[in-house]
């Protein structure tokens, strides 16, 4: 295969306007193209008001290829393309008794199951919360009903915390063994739509996802695999350092000697007891702050000039940083296109907020958490579980300005700016569910933050015209955006620095940030994991 890239079209061009381009950058006849698929398509908006072209990168089959790249061996955006295929890197021996445990099923718990599942190691999952459909049902009672159910929420359940999301699958960790192929390409088996193979920055969104995660799971258990509901781990079990099984809340024992951590970052009774068994922890850095809404017709206009409102084109999105005086460093966060502010709280009496968007990204509003990178050394030294309990002081404090009773603390960024609280809303009205309390803000996060949010929020509004509006809300607080901490493991080996067989994976183990990060870094434990479990079985085959 050849790989061409920059191969760049405008606007709405024709069906059959990418193929005679491919034809024309290789000069070859038509008779000499066997077949080409988009490997990735993104458009370039820098001329937005007077023309936006799509950019292209085709992988292409031709008659007498070497001769093809020898004649044009000095283009930069014609070469071989790389092999993208996933090859497995081990299968389960016949005889092998011994099962992996999976402790949660979100997007790095349901990767490493179902990598294990295809190299036929039958893994169980264990996930505390419930299956997607029931869990949807549990999650819309706290927006509705202000009912919340500790168990099975935005955070826990089927599908983990990234159900309730963008569904954005677009990262920007490394990746050279191109296992976010995998991932994609699992998505579109399991029935996301196909665009999301070639798309700069594909997203399913929450309905179609629910879909796609129920048919996974299916295939985990069609492959010998096993996934339990309502089975929360409560305690692990350790002998000599080495891992040996797991304890579930009803009292159930569970024997293994290889069990994946794909908590998610809302783990917290988890964590801590993690850390009373001793497991290696250590805080690390993360952010808090807010959700902002404007209509998302002014980030369309500000992003895509005349051409706001294409429908090739769809929502547009946005990508902010400000470097304040103070020091602190501050970011659009999770930005969800056409969505909705969610109640992401976990937990009884603490209040948290999250983006979402559907698959068609055509609500009124754009959102985005606007965020303050903070750190264990200089705001939450104690340990590593000194993050958690900072994110639930500040959780308590919002629940309680927001009434008590899951509505949120909100406030107009113009009052914000000005230090007055608010009273009444403008044309924006916020989305967030159960509902909104309008007052001040700043009494829920620390001073450098709130000092940092009001200074970037008009450099912000420079950049994007409309941005710092009188009316724009911003609703509190964020402060999930990542794992408080690190179940810190080995490069090499990937399991815990001090607990043989244990493998922290994803967002809540500090190695992963979103759906497809998530999911790559539980192919990697998973094919970790089944190279020591070999070596373990061939070790006791010898003796």
């Amino acid at each position: 295969m050849i790989r061409i890239t920059e191969l760049a079209l405008p606007l709405g061009h024709a069906p059959d306007a990418l193929r005679a381009a491919v034809l024309k950058r290789l000069g070859i006849p038509a008779t000499d193209l066997l077949d080409f698929t988009v490997f990735k398509r993104s458009y370039d908006a820098r001329k937005k008001n007077s023309e936006i072209s799509f950019v292209y990168i085709v992988d292409v089959e031709v008659r007498h290829e070497a001769a093809v790249l020898a004649r044009l061996n000095a283009d930069r955006h014609v070469g071989p393309a790389p092999d993208t295929s996933y090859h497995p890197v081990a299968h389960a021996p016949d005889g092998l008794q011994e099962r992996p445990l999976i402790i949660g099923f979100g997007p790095c718990g349901l990767f490493a199951a179902l990598l294990l599942a295809q190299m036929g190691f039958r893994p169980i999952v264990l996930e505390r919360g419930r299956h997607v459909r029931r869990r949807t049902k549990d999650t819309w009672a706290l927006w509705r009903k202000k009912q919340l159910d500790p168990e099975s929420n935005v955070q826990f359940g089927e599908g983990g915390a990234g159900l309730f999301s963008d569904g954005k699958l677009y990262s920007q960790i490394k990746d050279p063994k191109f296992y976010g192929r995998k991932v994609m390409q699992e998505f579109v088996k399991a029935g996301a739509p196909a665009e999301i193979l070639y798309v700069s920055k594909p997203h399913i969104g929450t309905f179609r996802l629910t879909g796609v995660v129920s048919s996974m799971r299916e295939q985990i258990i069609a492959l010998g695999g096993e996934v339990r509901f309502e089975s929360r781990v409560s305690d692990l079990l350790v002998e000599d350092g080495r891992v040996t099984g797991v304890q579930l809340a009803d009292g159930e024992l569970l024997a293994s000697r290889h069990v994946v951590l794909a908590l998610g970052h809302s783990a917290r009774d988890t964590f801590r007891m993690l850390h009373a068994r001793g497991v290696f922890l250590e805080a690390k850095p993360f952010a808090i702050g807010f959700r902002i809404e404007h209509p998302q017709s002014l980030i369309d206009k500000a992003r895509l000039g005349k051409y706001a409102g294409h429908l090739e084109l769809g929502a547009a999105d946005y990508k902010l940083v400000h470097h304040a005086r103070n020091g602190r460093a501050v970011y659009s966060f999770c930005m969800c296109p056409g969505g909705t502010v969610v109640a992401a709280t976990s937990e009884v009496g603490r209040l948290v907020t999250n983006g979402m968007s559907q698959y068609s990204r055509n609500e009124r509003n754009a959102n985005a958490g606007i965020v303050v990178g903070i750190s264990p050394e200089q705001d939450f030294p104690g340990g590593p579980l000194a993050g958690v309990a900072l994110q639930e002081r500040l959780e308590e404090k919002a629940f309680a300005l927001g009434g008590g009773d899951y509505c949120a603390p909100g406030q107009l960024v113009g009052d914000f700016l000005r230090q007055t609280p608010s009273t009444s809303l403008g044309k924006v009205q916020p989305s967030y569910k159960p509902g909104v309390r309008l007052g001040d803000l700043a009494e829920v996060l620390p001073a450098y933050a709130i000092d940092a949010i009001r200074e970037a929020l008009p450099v912000f509004g420079r950049q994007i015209h409309g941005f710092d509006r009188d009316d724009a809300v911003l609703t509190g607080i964020e402060t999930r955006t990542s794992s408080p901490l690190r179940i810190t493991r080995d490069p090499v080996s990937l399991q815990s620095l001090n607990t043989r067989g244990l493998y922290p994976a994803g967002e809540g183990a500090g190695y992963a940030g979103g759906i497809l990060s998530a999911g790559v870094d539980g192919i990697r434990v998973a094919e970790a994991l089944a190279r020591a479990m070999l070596a373990d079985h061939a070790g006791e085959s010898r003796t």
